[in-house]
């Protein structure tokens, strides 16, 4: 969340990608560093112990969200 806010103050468009098991933090943390509305996309929890082809299918499930966050 840090790396995605400095980007976005510095005017370069970003997204946060986490599992859904860290929307709470995400949320607190994007207020706590003043940028509440920081885009951020997340991808069903678990990430750790997901195989590749798991992995792809939740990319895939996503990165139309991605692109549309950051040419929003």
């Amino acid at each position: 969340m840090h790396d995605t806010t400095w980007f976005e103050i510095n005017g370069r468009p970003s997204v946060f990608l986490a599992s859904t098991e860290f929307v709470e933090a995400a949320e607190a943390q994007a207020q706590a560093l003043g940028l509440p509305e920081v885009r951020r996309v997340f991808v069903p929890h678990p990430i750790q112990d997901a195989t590749d082809e798991e992995m792809q299918a939740k990319a895939d499930a996503v990165v139309d969200e991605v692109i549309a966050a950051l040419v929003d």
